[in-house]
């Protein structure tokens, strides 16, 4: 049951952008409150909202595959919920962390492009610093540990690697710091991708 209720739900602003994530007992006690409503994404009414109890209604109706129980009642598990009031927009820019470049990448060597778990991985400077090279979103790479010893502090071409894509500044906070094996669903791509440079989700 804890699992169940600490899986990640996104979480829309009232103009239906996405702002962050917050845990399935977290997105169940806004809906109670009435502070937000559930999204729902299947059916043929999709994208349809339900305050409390016309989504304990729609979970009577339903079978789901996996229920959050009480004493008297059973309900879906919320995907996503879109917040009453909470205008705020979400946050453009992606603070420039070590976990962040990771995200961007998704935890794959942009040289030899196996994906790897975080402790297995590097940040490395493609351009080298001793050569000018800045510590910057458009100058640094996921790197495995042996890529990056193997090009040390020479240019791609000096080593012949090559990059699996150019390195940008994302446009979106990727997963919204969420860890990459953390469990997402396919129905948050269309409010994560609000154009073609917005980091996409894989599963």
């Amino acid at each position: 049951m804890n699992i169940v209720l600490d899986r990640p739900v996104l979480v829309l602003n009232r103009l239906w952008q996405p702002i962050h994530t917050c845990s399935v007992r977290r997105a169940l006690k806004l809906v109670c409150l009435g502070h937000a409503q559930v999204v729902q994404t299947d059916g043929e009414a999709r994208y349809q909202t339900h305050d409390f109890t016309s989504w304990v209604e729609h979970s009577s109706d339903n079978v789901a595959d996996e229920l959050v129980r009480t004493v008297r009642l059973a309900l879906r598990i919320p995907k996503i919920i879109v917040l009453a009031l909470y205008g705020r927009l979400p946050r453009k820019e992606v603070k420039f962390t070590r976990h962040n470049v990771f995200l961007r990448d998704k935890f794959t060597c942009q040289y030899c492009g196996v994906r790897f778990i975080e402790r297995e991985l590097n940040l490395d400077h493609v351009v080298p610093r001793d050569k000018g090279g800045k510590t910057t979103w458009e100058n640094i790479v996921t790197s495995c540990i042996g890529c990056n010893t193997r090009k040390a502090n020479k240019l791609i071409h000096q080593v012949n690697m090559r990059l699996l894509r150019e390195p940008r500044i994302p446009r979106w906070r990727p997963l919204f710091g969420m860890k990459s094996e953390a469990p997402t669903d396919e129905s948050w791509v269309q409010f994560l991708q609000p154009d073609r440079d917005t980091v996409r989700l894989s599963a």
